[in-house]
């Protein structure tokens, strides 16, 4: 028998689901869908400085190839000031997207077969990025008893003598949540005790807003365990179509150089980062505050009018965050998830994602983007609470 075509790695069979289905056949009827799931900022209704970033992209420079493995000088040092210049240049290494980023840390802490430790509830996307390099993902759980935090005891069970890295989403995407300062110090003994390293991605860590809970809002600091932080302008700057992100390398000295080294190899392989994107680096880094005010802006009202919503005696319930762009209702149990967001799609024109997309280990939970603008995100409220 011949082996198949197809590798193995592509693996996923993908029908439409009910939800998609639905919502394919409602926007082909016209209906006019209130989209609680927006996540792109630049179909959000946000002001943006086109002229300066138009100038920024048609840097002259740009029509020169003069390629660089790690990056072009200019471009790490402007991602350096981002970071106020607590990580250094040199141990900076831009990517395409933090996607790219994901997949050149996993090739190269992991061999076909590997492990590594990820999130859930969280964004449905390591099985595929893992997968795609002949690595295994293992969930550990993010309990909520009125905040998420790491289960330890778990995530101790789920370790062995394959893992070679622990994922952070540092804040969590969906449930906003940060890593507690109580929880880096254990983190980093698990670490230490089992050889393994920090992969923590960043992309919302500019936007916070619970400034009472003490997070750790980057692990850039980190240098007990290797450590990969992850982020790039699809969030900081609201710029996902220029495609940049970048890798802040971290540990022990030693090993972190040698770690550079490598990754500094790999994406010599590809050369994937245009040059426009990295000559223009510096003035879109500078722009970002102009964007994360208006989400910032935009995020804490949604959230604050959600929570104005649900009253003490209400069926729903806000679970608590300290940022992102994402908020969660626990529904009330009288449907499942599914259920839940077919009806709201099929009879009151609102579109929410259910929670088992995200892994959550129970139901039910509505997730809903803070990025919506703001009179859809009211009048789209407005019907899933009045479900119940």
């Amino acid at each position: 028998m011949r082996a198949p075509l197809f590798s193995s790695r592509l693996h996923w069979d993908l029908p439409p689901n009910r939800l998609s289905q639905l919502l394919d056949e409602k926007r082909a009827a016209g209906a006019p869908i209130l989209d609680l799931t927006e996540s792109n900022p630049t179909a959000a209704g946000f002001d943006y400085p086109w002229e300066a970033i138009r100038s920024a992209i048609g840097d002259p420079r740009s029509l020169r190839y003069e390629p660089a493995a790690a990056g072009m000088p200019a471009a790490r040092a402007a991602v350096s000031e981002y970071y106020s210049g607590r990580v250094s240049p040199d141990r900076i290494l831009l990517t395409a997207s933090t996607s790219e980023a994901y997949s050149f840390v996993f090739k190269l802490l992991a061999d076909p077969g590997d492990e590594v430790l990820v999130p859930t509830p969280s964004y449905p996307l390591f099985d595929y990025l893992a997968a795609l390099d002949s690595v295994r993902t293992v969930p550990y759980p993010l309990a909520y008893h009125g905040a998420w935090k790491i289960d330890f005891d778990a995530l101790g069970r789920s370790i062995t003598s394959r893992s070679r890295a622990i994922v952070l989403v540092n804040p969590n995407n969906p449930t906003g949540s940060f890593l507690k300062q109580s929880e880096l110090g254990p983190l980093l003994d698990l670490c230490r005790k089992h050889n393994l390293a920090l992969i923590s991605d960043e992309v919302f860590a500019d936007y916070v807003f619970d400034h009472q809970t003490p997070v750790v809002r980057s692990l850039t600091d980190v240098d007990e365990v290797p450590s990969f932080c992850l982020s790039g302008l699809s969030k900081v700057a609201g710029l996902p179509q220029l495609k940049l992100g970048w890798i802040a390398t971290g540990g022990p000295s030693h090993g972190r150089e040698k770690a550079f080294e490598r990754l500094e190899l790999i994406a010599d392989t590809y050369l994937s980062v245009s040059a426009p994107v990295q000559w223009a680096a510096s003035t879109l880094l500078g722009l970002r505050f102009h964007l994360q005010r208006q989400i910032l802006g935009r995020v804490s009202a949604n959230r604050d009018f959600l929570a104005s919503q649900i009253g003490a005696e209400s069926p729903w319930k806000l679970l608590s965050a300290e940022g992102g762009w994402y908020a969660i209702l626990e529904a009330p149990r009288i449907q499942s998830e599914e259920e839940w967001v077919l009806n709201l799609l099929g009879e009151d024109d609102v579109l929410v994602q259910p929670g088992f997309f995200f892994d959550f280990e129970r139901e039910a939970f509505l997730v809903i983007s803070l990025l919506t603008a703001e009179d859809v995100f009211r009048e789209g409220v407005a019907r899933v609470l009045a479900r119940a």
